[in-house]
């Protein structure tokens, strides 16, 4: 039986995640032994700017991708959400797991909701995705930068930086802070990220001991046909960190039904449409959707915040 090593973020969501994987994995194979190897990335580095400023979320990917190529490590643990549309080359995502949560949540000291937030009240979130959406129902808010791990963030809330925050109920829930959470964001106020709830196991794609153990243990077919629909609408737009795009797919009466949106980060223009088809047909679905609103202007969109 091998002995596995997986690559993950050190902080304590990703260390969950990977925990999570490592267990699941040891359970269906007994005697196999997994480690855990932790690579700080620039992204876990560079915490007092804006992610869109540095680069978005891909700076937390990078390094556990090196890892993988330089052979320190046979598995990274991902959150679908930060990984970027093109993997590094000679790797693929050997399996996608079954999705929690997808939505975002808002947390309050004092348990109010969105609409119940004061005039002017200071919203924190590192996302455009978030604002532009949070922007476009609620324009009096103040958003302001928040960075840092789960804990980190409901801290800052706390100490009475910000009046609410918004952070992902997935995350919340793996550590056990459900009860922080105001107000679940439906996707009729706030449409998830790409991919969010998801964890991604990439592995070398010679590596076939790996990838075949982690497809076997891990993978679930339903929420992978979400997640190819999710990020072929993502890849169609080509839009950087500095654009906000999000997607969320369903399987509904068979069909696989996409919802998709691309704004600008003030809330002042937001694109949005749906599409639906077989599950087969997960990529074409994304792909048709973006080139939907690309025709309604998404692009112009795009463009402007690229500035």
């Amino acid at each position: 039986m091998p002995r596995l090593t997986i690559a993950t973020r050190a902080s304590k969501l990703a260390l969950w995640q990977a925990n999570h994987v490592r267990d699941t994995l040891m359970a269906a194979q007994p005697g196999l032994e997994v480690d855990l190897l932790t690579v700080k990335t620039t992204g876990d580095k560079i915490t007092d700017r804006p992610l869109a400023a540095i680069g978005g979320k891909a700076l937390f990917v990078k390094e556990i991708e090196q890892a993988l190529l330089d052979g320190r490590a046979h598995i990274a643990v991902h959150s679908m959400k930060d990984v970027p549309a093109e993997l590094a080359p000679d790797t693929h995502m050997a399996a996608i797991t079954k999705g929690a949560d997808p939505f975002d949540a808002l947390c309050t000291k004092d348990s109010r909701g969105l609409d119940a937030l004061d005039q002017g009240a200071v919203l924190g979130t590192s996302s455009l995705r978030r604002a532009c959406q949070l922007l476009a129902r609620r324009p009096d808010l103040e958003v302001k930068s928040l960075r840092g791990n789960v804990p980190t963030r409901l801290g800052k809330l706390d100490a009475g930086d910000y009046d609410a925050i918004v952070l992902a109920a997935a995350g919340l829930k793996r550590l056990g802070f459900e009860d922080r959470i105001s107000e679940r964001l439906g996707a009729d106020v706030c449409l998830p990220a790409v991919g969010q709830g998801v964890l991604g196991i990439q592995t070398r794609m010679d590596d076939d001991t790996a990838t075949k153990l982690v497809r076997a243990t891990l993978h679930d077919e339903a929420d992978a046909a979400r997640v190819t629909a999710e990020r072929a609408f993502l890849g169609r737009l080509g839009g950087s960190c500095q654009t906000p795009i999000a997607a969320h797919a369903v399987h509904a009466d068979g069909q696989l039904r996409l919802d998709g949106l691309v704004g600008r980060p003030d809330g002042s223009s937001i694109l949005r449409d749906r599409r639906s088809g077989a599950p087969n047909d997960a990529e074409a679905i994304g792909v048709a959707l973006a080139e939907e609103l690309l025709g309604r202007g998404a692009d112009e969109i795009i463009a402007a915040c690229q500035l």
